[in-house]
């Protein structure tokens, strides 16, 4: 799908692999550090979207939302749709690899009212991510809880300790992302061969171990346990079990500033962690859908893949994989924090944020944006708070994460397409199929954002109530009024610090 073209705005042909002259044409001096090679861009989504993590989270719900049927078949047509939207949006990241991503294409992609246009992508990025750290960490915890509550009877799990392990797992991933790139690069590379290696794991272990196997046509089977008698509408809502596990890989487009050759190695990154996500979640998905054995007693447990691993494996070896699925989820979290760090880095850096000044410096130390990494911890800390009263609480408050993200993915791919012509196509670019495969993106996004917000489960109360719509207009809502009471007139979008020879002298060296 990629095709070399002329090179956008930020430079020309001989500038188009110089990552400082492309930096200083966007009007910004080089401040961190640019440590991240090729596999280490690719690392930090591939580890972000975690097949391992997403699946194993959000299984249970597959299984009575369709079945086996949407879980296999689901997987591979969303899948189909993620690399849509991820391959419109690698060609915005070739155009412009800065760590501002998503809300500064925005920005520089709008024909007018580039400072709302810019204002509301940033804002439903930043509480994307910072909800989808918040709601990785919860995982983890609560995994982290199952395998002690396996490994001791007498443990009993409540919501008071989830948050407490929850805060202590963002904290220590605050405390990784505060020590150099270099170690942040290093954890994620060790997190590919973790995912890959447990990925074998666990699907050699299923394929082996157990006595049974369901027969090759169990694929096709279809379960509607949601309480909706309409069978359509059930296994649509299945369709998110693969849409929560895709997220997060704009982390790639928010790495560039830090990545060499960042015109062509953030649009690969981004690409290729779909690409390998989607391959390798659909052979853990089909190892886990043989394995069932009694499919209802399943289906209504407390932690389907758990009981399907106790069923097949026995206990010793169900406690050795949830190991596995806990550390992904770790590595998942912190993936995701640094993603974050950097989108709050450059959001500050045009003064979008309250204590802008604050939040983009750099440690000269560290070379890392220490203060902008416990800004996140702090938000994420916030969100997971809730949790300690009320699990519906937290679910409405981090249930925006999904629908923050992929609305934020989907503005600078439109605005990118209704530029026409007039965008300028970096070296890695979608040639003839930009257009298409941008409107296919743009399209599905709408869609699965409208699945996101409605019922789940019959009958709604307030405790299994789907609070994203509320939650998703809550953000929209702050954001629209802070812009314009004061933001509209202080903020206009990317701001650029000078001509590319000015900048060059306030790189840090």
């Amino acid at each position: 799908m990629t095709a070399p073209g002329r090179r956008t705005g930020p430079g020309k042909d001989s500038a188009a692999f110089d990552d400082d002259a492309t930096l200083h044409a966007m009007g910004y001096p080089r401040k961190l550090t640019r440590r991240f090679q090729a596999f280490d861009n690719f690392a930090i989504s591939f580890t972000i979207i975690n097949i391992i993590s997403g699946i194993f989270s959000s299984f249970g719900f597959g299984m009575n939302a369709g079945g086996p049927r949407i879980l296999v078949f689901g997987w591979i047509g969303v899948s189909v749709m993620v690399l849509f939207i991820g391959a419109a949006m690698a060609e915005v990241a070739s155009a412009y690899p800065t760590s501002g991503a998503l809300y500064f294409s925005a920005g520089k992609l709008a024909k007018r009212h580039k400072g709302a246009w810019s204002w509301y992508t940033g804002w439903l990025n930043f509480v994307g991510q910072v909800g989808g750290t918040a709601a990785t960490g919860y995982a983890a915890a609560t995994f982290i809880q199952a395998f002690v509550a396996l490994q001791w009877d007498s443990y009993r799990p409540t919501a008071e300790q989830t948050v407490l392990i929850t805060a202590l797992i963002i904290v220590l991933q605050g405390l990784a992302n505060t020590y150099t790139v270099q170690l942040v690069a290093v954890l994620n590379r060790i997190s590919v061969w973790w995912l890959l290696i447990g990925l074998v794991v666990i699907v050699s272990t299923l394929v082996v171990m157990p006595d049974d196997h369901q027969s090759a046509s169990f694929v096709t089977h279809f379960a509607n346990n949601t309480g909706f008698t309409n069978g359509i509408y059930g296994g649509m809502l299945g369709l998110l079990v693969t849409s929560w596990t895709f997220t997060g890989f704009d982390g790639s487009f928010h790495m560039s500033e830090e990545t060499v050759r960042a015109t062509v190695n953030a649009p690969k990154g981004i690409t290729r962690s779909i690409g390998y996500s989607a391959i390798t979640g659909l052979i853990l998905m089909l190892a886990l859908v043989y394995s069932i054995h009694d499919y209802d007693r399943v289906a209504g447990s407390s932690a389907p893949p758990v009981q399907i691993l106790i069923d097949g494996l026995g206990m010793g070896m169900a406690k050795f994989i949830l190991l596995i699925v806990i550390g992904s989820m770790l590595f998942c979290g912190l993936a995701n924090l640094t993603s974050n760090t950097r989108q709050i880095f450059a959001f500050s850096r045009d003064g979008a944020m309250p204590g802008s000044r604050w939040w983009h410096s750099v440690s000269p130390r560290t070379r890392t944006p220490v203060k902008a990494v416990w800004l996140a911890v702090a938000c994420s800390l916030a969100l997971v708070l809730p949790g300690w009263w009320s699990h519906t609480a937290f679910t409405a408050i981090v249930s925006v994460n999904v629908v923050g993200l992929f609305l934020a993915y989907a503005v600078p791919v439109f605005l990118r397409l209704r530029l026409g012509d007039e965008f300028q196509p970096g070296p890695w670019n979608l040639g003839r199929w930009s257009k298409p495969v941008g409107w296919v993106a743009v399209a599905w996004i709408l869609a699965s954002s409208v699945l996101f917000m409605l019922p789940q489960v019959s009958p709604i109360t307030g405790d299994n109530f789907n609070y994203a719509s509320i939650a998703l207009a809550v953000v929209l809502t702050v954001a629209t009024v802070w812009w314009f009471a004061t933001a509209r007139r202080r903020f206009q979008g990317p701001v650029s610090y000078g001509r590319p020879d000015e900048v060059a002298a306030m790189d840090l060296v």
